[in-house]
């Protein structure tokens, strides 16, 4: 049996497109801290990690069970973007992402009561010059505030900004789902 440990409805949609057979497993929210030296994938990977060994502390897991958790960051000028707070860090994250490549990283651990193995993806987002009329239109209308770098880019702003990106389109969704179908198969 598969358990995808996550309530984003962005990754559940992509599980269930891919074909694979799985079943939701909601997780209590942690607070997403990681030592202060970890960098690009490695943060994604660390909370990947941390989400996994808190839900197998908090339920019991069968033994024929694989448990998929996973966290995706922006990256930008040698720091991560989080998830806003608000609408204006929400308008702050867009004007500062406008014009630029950042980096878009997800972490996917996959762990049983026996094993654990962990893999990241990694996709270039390159932004147009977004005016400030679409970014409070975007922020306003979709309220980006549960999403890394405050976009979706299925959502409005990836129709209108998005130049181009160079990798997953589905791991800036939040899933690399060509990557986890294939470590699925040989974990």
């Amino acid at each position: 049996m598969i358990l995808l440990a996550s309530q984003s409805p962005r990754r559940i949609e992509l599980m269930q497109q891919a074909g694979i057979q799985f079943k939701i497993q909601h997780i209590v929210e942690i607070e997403e801290v990681y030592p202060s030296g970890l960098k690009r994938e490695e943060i994604p990977l660390f909370i990947a990690r941390l989400k996994a060994k808190n839900l197998f502390h908090s339920i019991n897991i069968p033994d024929d069970t694989v448990v998929i958790t996973a966290d995706t960051i922006v990256w930008l000028n040698d720091r991560v973007l989080c998830k806003p707070e608000n609408r204006e860090e929400a308008v702050e994250m867009l004007q500062t992402l406008s014009a630029k490549m950042h980096y878009v990283f997800t972490g996917v651990c996959l762990t049983t009561n026996h094993k654990q193995h962990s893999f990241f993806d990694e996709t270039k987002v390159f932004f147009k010059k977004l005016t400030d009329d679409e970014i409070t239109f975007y922020v306003d209308r979709y309220k980006p505030y549960d999403k890394a770098g405050a976009y979706g880019i299925q959502e409005w702003i990836g129709y209108i900004g998005i130049e181009k990106i160079e990798g997953s389109f589905y791991n800036v969704m939040g899933l690399p789902i060509h990557k986890l179908y294939s470590e699925l198969h040989i974990f």
